[in-house]
Parts: structure tokens; C-alpha cells; sequence
């Protein structure tokens, strides 16, 4: 055996709570760039500078991560909480990477209800949206190069991009999507699916109807939210416009699109936008109760996950699933960008901020944080100047 493969079996050693807790309390408070940029982050962290684990196992863990619902970059950080801490590493990995981010999107929760309607305000938050809008292009065009990668996934793209159109419910597209392309490929080779996957692609969809606020459903809703979360962490998008924009009625366009651009501008899980919409909606305890509904699921499925995940990747009829699963996922993004992008791009400025951003984002790949922080200030210098 060589010593590279002696390296690559050896068990990770195991290290302190107190080291497990403070390094991901920094990464919360510097993560900033979205779910690539984390996972590119905790790779140099824990595989280069720390040798906390292999590179091997570190992509075992994120292709586990991929394989579950929920965000990925937080369930990886609890995948390495626990590998490195045991049971008290995997509680205090995910909640030491949620938490600054939390605090921070709340607090801004709460300058946004008490400031928003001040005209430099205003003027700050009609610039940014053109750049969220690139933000989420740029994340939808890169989130393409992985989802679509045979002209039958492609197809699934397509299908699901109609359906969404015509307003079906995202979890019926999610589930029809993955269990297409299981049947597809399963008779394709001749195999037919197994009762249990055909019972995995059918949940339920939800009430379709207005839905009063109140904390239960809020919970509820960011549970529900947080158990089915495939794909890119901006599939969220599409759940939040759908249900608490056009079902519930608890958010207007507008507000949507600035709870999205507070989740860009701060570090750590893009999923910490439910906390900005709890607070909006309901003050602390909204923040908390969102919070909590749309991470809780992240961490129940990776502590449960570990013997099963081998086992599912080696199913051909699992691997076959959530490839349609991301490929409608690819499509409820899609969709969400066009009809985010009707709301903000209003004008000429505006376009030429979307502009502007896409090419700085897909050329130069600039740190998307600081693009948003440039339009707020772009629209602040417009209110100052009377052009707002």
C-alpha cells in the first residue's frame, strides 16, 4: 500500500467541541459568495490547512450532503461537525455556521421594517434588485452546467419549465420530474423501479389556497421548505414566491426581492433569508420559528443519513431520481428569475445594473456581496442627486 492510500483509509482523528464550535463561528462570520464558495472554503479549511480528513472523504461527504434535501453547505458542516466531534460536534458545527448569519439578516430584518420607507432607502434597495436579479442568472447558468448533462435531462428541463409556467405546485414538479426520469432510464435498461422509490416521489403538495400569518405557519411552511430543498439553495426562491407571494399573500414582490438581497450581502447560509422574512413578518419570535423550520430538517437527515447514503449511491434508481429532481430544479430557478426580473427591471438604469453585474459576475467572477453593496450605494449617490 502506498502512502497516499495508507493517508486516504486512515480514520480522522478526533478533536475538541471548543475547536469544532470556534472554527465554524468564523466561517459563519466570513462565508461570504453562496454555496460554492462555502463548500471551496471548508475544503481549504479542513482538507489543506487543518488535514482534518482527506480530500476522498471530504467529496464522500459532499456528494452525502447532495444526496438529501436541504442546504448543502450547512449539511456539510454538520457532516464535518460530526466527523470531527461526534453527536455534540454535529450540533455545534451547523449551529455555529447558522448563527452570525442569523443575527445579522435579523437585525437587518429589523432596519428594514423600521427604515425602509426613508427615501435613501428606497433609492438603496431600487438599485439592488437589478443586481440580485444577475446574482441569481449567474447562479441558474452555473447551477445549468451540472443538471444538464444528457438531452433527456435537458427535456425534464423543458417539461418542468412549462409546468411551473402553468403553475403547478413545485413539489408535484419535483416529485413528477424525478420519478420521469427514474421510470425513463429504468426502462430504458430494462429494470423497473422499486416500490419505495415510487412512494419517496409523491408528497404532499400543501394547501394551495390563502393561508392567515401566524407562527404555527410560518413554522410549518419553512419545515415543509427545508425537507424538500433539493438542488441549488435559489430553488428557495421558487418556494418563497410561490407560496408566500401568490398562495399565502404574507409578502409582496417587492419585499421578496429585498429579503433575497439582505441573504446575498451577508455571509453564511443563503437559506438565513427565511430568518429576514420571519422578522418581517413576526417580529423575534418570527425570526426564530423561521429559522429554525428551514435548518431543523438539515439536521435530522444527517444524522440519520450515514448508513443509508452508501447504500442509496450505489442505486443506480436513487441516482436516477435525483438527477430529474435537480433538473426541475434547475427550472423552478428559471422561472423565478424571469418573474423576479419583471419586478425589477422597471427602467433603463436598472437594466444596466443587471448588465453590468451579469458580465462582472460571469466574466470576472466578482464576490457577489460586494456587487450588492455597490448598487446600494449606486442608489444612495441617485437619491442625493435627485435622480431618485
Amino acid at each position: 500500500m502506498t502512502p497516499a492510500e495508507s493517508s486516504q483509509e486512515a480514520p480522522a482523528q478526533r478533536g475538541s467541541l471548543a475547536e469544532v464550535a470556534l472554527v465554524f463561528l468564523r466561517l459563519g462570520l466570513t462565508a461570504f459568495g453562496g454555496p460554492a464558495a462555502h463548500v471551496a472554503l471548508m475544503e481549504d479549511e479542513f482538507v489543506r490547512r487543518r488535514r482534518w480528513l482527506t480530500r476522498d472523504k471530504f467529496l464522500d461527504l459532499l456528494g452525502a450532503a447532495q444526496l438529501i434535501p436541504g442546504p448543502n453547505s450547512t449539511e456539510l458542516a454538520i457532516h464535518l461537525g460530526y466527523l470531527r466531534a461526534g453527536w455534540p460536534g454535529l450540533v455545534a458545527a451547523g449551529t455555529c455556521f447558522i448563527l452570525p448569519a442569523a443575527l445579522l439578516v435579523a437585525a437587518l430584518a429589523w432596519a428594514y421594517r423600521s427604515f425602509h420607507s426613508l427615501p435613501a432607502s428606497a433609492g438603496m434597495l431600487y438599485a439592488v434588485k437589478p443586481v440580485v436579479v444577475a446574482v441569481v442568472l449567474q447562479a441558474l447558468l452555473r447551477f445549468a452546467r451540472t443538471a444538464v448533462r444528457t438531452p433527456f435531462l435537458a427535456a425534464v428541463v423543458v417539461a418542468a419549465v412549462v409546468a411551473a409556467a402553468l403553475r403547478a405546485h413545485e413539489l408535484a414538479i419535483l416529485a413528477g420530474a424525478g420519478l420521469g426520469t427514474a421510470l425513463g432510464r429504468g426502462f430504458a435498461r430494462g429494470r423497473r423501479p422499486s416500490a419505495a422509490l415510487l412512494f419517496a416521489a409523491a408528497p404532499a403538495a400543501g394547501p394551495t389556497f390563502a393561508v392567515p400569518f401566524g407562527l404555527w405557519p410560518l413554522f410549518l411552511f419553512f419545515l415543509k421548505v427545508g425537507s424538500v430543498l433539493f438542488g441549488s439553495g435559489y430553488v428557495l426562491l421558487a418556494f418563497l414566491r410561490a407560496d408566500l407571494v401568490e398562495r399565502y399573500g404574507w409578502l409582496t414582490e417587492e419585499e421578496l426581492l429585498d429579503a433575497i438581497a439582505v441573504g446575498q450581502v451577508t455571509p453564511g447560509p443563503v437559506s438565513t433569508t427565511a430568518t429576514f422574512i420571519g422578522f418581517y413578518l413576526g417580529g423575534p419570535a418570527g425570526a426564530v420559528v423561521a429559522t429554525v423550520g428551514i435548518f431543523l430538517p438539515g439536521f435530522v437527515l444527517v444524522a440519520l443519513s450515514g448508513p443509508i447514503v452508501p447504500r442509496l449511491r450505489r442505486h443506480r434508481a436513487a441516482g436516477d431520481f435525483l438527477d430529474g429532481v435537480n433538473a426541475a430544479s434547475l427550472a423552478l430557478i428559471a422561472v423565478v428569475t424571469w418573474d423576479l426580473g419583471k419586478a425589477a427591471l422597471v427602467d433603463v438604469p436598472t437594466w444596466v445594473l443587471a448588465v453590468v453585474s451579469a458580465a462582472l459576475l460571469l466574466r470576472w467572477r466578482v464576490n457577489a456581496a460586494w456587487l450588492v453593496v455597490g448598487a446600494a450605494l449606486v442608489g444612495i449617490a441617485m437619491v442625493a442627486m435627485g435622480l431618485r
